[in-house]
C-alpha cells in the first residue's frame, strides 16, 4: 500500500513544480510589460498644461442651427444636349428647403420602421 502511494505522489510533485515555473513564467512576462510600457510613456511628449487647452472663443459658444434640408437635384439633361461631366457637378449634397414647417410624425407612429407603432393611417 506504501509503494502505491510513493507512485501517487511522484507525478504531483511534478504536477507542482511545472505550475510554480508556469507561475514564475507568467509574472516575468507581466513584470517586462509594465517595464517595456513605461519605458514608451518615457518618450512621449508630456500631456498639455490646462493653459495650452482650447478655450471658447471670445464671444461664447456658437449657436445651434436649425433648418430643413432637401437633397440638392442634379440638373436635367436637355434632348439633344450634352451630358454635364463630373467636374462640371457642384458639391451635390443638400440645400436649404424653401419649406420652413417641421416634419411630424404620424400620430400613433414611432418614425421608424418596425418601432411597433399603427403606421400613416
Amino acid at each position: 500500500m506504501n509503494t502505491a502511494m510513493t507512485q501517487l505522489a511522484a507525478p504531483s510533485g511534478l504536477i507542482s513544480l511545472v505550475l510554480f515555473v508556469v507561475a514564475v513564467a507568467v509574472l516575468a512576462l507581466l513584470a517586462g510589460g509594465f517595464w517595456f510600457n513605461s519605458r514608451i510613456k518615457d518618450r512621449e511628449p508630456p500631456r498639455p498644461s490646462a493653459e495650452e487647452q482650447p478655450h471658447l472663443p471670445p464671444e461664447g459658444a456658437t449657436g445651434e442651427l436649425t433648418e430643413n434640408r432637401e437633397p440638392d437635384e442634379i440638373p436635367r439633361t436637355p434632348k439633344g444636349g450634352r451630358a454635364l461631366l463630373p467636374y462640371e457637378l457642384s458639391n451635390m449634397g443638400t440645400k436649404p428647403s424653401e419649406n420652413k414647417d417641421r416634419p411630424r410624425w404620424s400620430k400613433g407612429s414611432s418614425g421608424s420602421f418596425g418601432g411597433g407603432g399603427l403606421g400613416a393611417h
